[in-house]
C-alpha cells in the first residue's frame, strides 16, 4: 500500500513539473514585462526626447539634431568629458594595481586573511553620499591647515575624487581578483616551480595569463564606473571650483559627465532639457563603445586553461 502510494506521489510530481514546463511562459512574463516598463520603453523615450524641445514629456516637439549641436558645442560638456577620461584612466590603474596586489598578498595563506578582506571589502558598503561627505570633511580638516578648502582647487578635487573611489572600490575588485586566483590550477604553479621559475616569472608567465578574465571584468568596472561617477562627485566637489568664459558661461573644473548632465537637465533653463537628454545618448554611446572596445582587447589576451 504505502509502495502504491509512493508511486502516485512521484506520478503526481511528474505531472506537476510537465505542467509548469508547458506553462513556462507564465513565470517568464512578468519579469519581461518589468524589464519593458523599467528599461526599454524608458530608454527608446530618451532617445526621441534627445530629438525633441520639452518642458514635460507631455508637450515634447522634434526639433531635430539642434539638442546635439548645443552638447558638443557647451564647452562645460567639453571639459567633462575629458576631466571624466582622465579620471577613469587614472582611477584604473589607481584601483587595479593595489587591489590585485592585496589579493595576492591574501591568497598567500597569511594569518587573519578572511578578516582583512572583510575589512577590505566595507568600504564598498557605504554609499556614494555618505562616502563623499566624510571624505569632504576630511580633506578640508586637512586643508584648513593651509586656509584652503577642496571647492577651491582643482587639482585638489581631482585627487580627492581618486582617492575617495580608490578606497572605496579597491576592496570590491580584490574579491574579484581573489575569486581569479584561487580558480589557477595548482599543478601549473608546480610544474612552474619545477622548472627553476622565480616569484616573478610565475607572477607574469603563469598567474598573470590565468587571471586574465579577472583583470578583464575588473577593467571594464573601473573604466565604466570612472565616467559614471555621480553621487561622490556631487556630495564631494559639486563640480566646484568653476571658471569664467569671455560669453558669461561658466565650467564648473571638477565636474564629470553624469553631474554635468544633472546640473543641465535640472538647473538650466527648463528648455535646456532636450539637449540634457541629447548629452545622456552621447554619454551612452560614449561608455558603452568604450566598455565593448576594452572587453575584446582583454579577452583576446586571455588563455584556456
Amino acid at each position: 500500500m504505502s509502495k502504491n502510494k509512493l508511486k502516485i506521489k512521484k506520478k503526481n510530481a511528474s505531472n506537476l513539473k510537465a505542467q509548469i514546463r508547458n506553462y513556462w511562459w507564465l513565470f517568464l512574463l512578468p519579469v519581461v514585462a518589468a524589464f519593458i516598463i523599467g528599461f526599454v520603453w524608458p530608454f527608446f523615450q530618451g532617445i526621441y526626447l534627445s530629438f525633441c524641445k520639452f518642458k514635460t514629456t507631455s508637450d515634447a516637439t522634434l526639433i531635430g539634431f539642434s539638442n546635439y549641436s548645443r552638447a558638443l558645442a557647451d564647452q562645460s560638456f567639453v571639459h567633462s568629458f575629458w576631466y571624466s577620461a582622465l579620471f577613469a584612466i587614472t582611477s584604473l590603474v589607481f584601483i587595479n594595481i593595489p587591489a590585485f596586489a592585496v589579493a595576492y598578498v591574501l591568497t598567500q595563506d597569511i594569518k587573519g586573511s578572511n578578516i582583512f578582506r572583510t575589512v577590505f571589502f566595507m568600504p564598498n558598503l557605504i554609499g556614494g553620499i555618505v562616502l563623499g561627505y566624510i571624505w569632504s570633511m576630511i580633506f578640508d580638516g586637512i586643508l584648513s591647515h593651509y586656509n584652503t578648502s577642496i571647492l577651491l582647487n582643482s587639482t585638489y578635487g581631482f585627487w580627492g575624487l581618486i582617492i575617495l573611489i580608490c578606497w572605496q572600490q579597491i576592496g570590491y575588485m580584490m574579491i574579484i581578483y581573489i575569486a581569479g586566483l584561487q580558480a589557477i590550477p595548482t599543478d601549473m604553479l608546480e610544474a612552474a616551480e619545477i622548472d627553476g621559475a622565480n616569484k616573478w616569472q610565475s607572477l607574469f608567465k603563469v598567474i598573470i595569463p590565468n587571471v586574465m578574465p579577472s583583470i578583464t571584468i575588473c577593467m571594464f568596472l573601473s573604466i565604466t564606473n570612472g565616467f559614471k561617477l555621480f553621487d561622490q562627485n556631487l556630495a564631494l566637489t559639486g563640480g566646484q571650483p568653476f571658471i569664467m568664459n569671455p560669453d558669461g558661461s561658466t565650467v564648473k573644473t571638477t565636474e564629470m559627465l553624469a553631474l554635468n548632465i544633472y546640473n543641465t537637465f535640472y538647473t538650466s533653463n527648463a528648455a535646456s532639457r532636450g539637449t540634457a537628454q541629447a548629452k545622456a545618448v552621447i554619454f551612452f554611446i560614449l561608455v558603452a563603445t568604450l566598455g565593448l572596445v576594452q572587453l575584446k582587447f582583454t579577452r583576446e589576451k586571455e588563455v584556456q586553461q
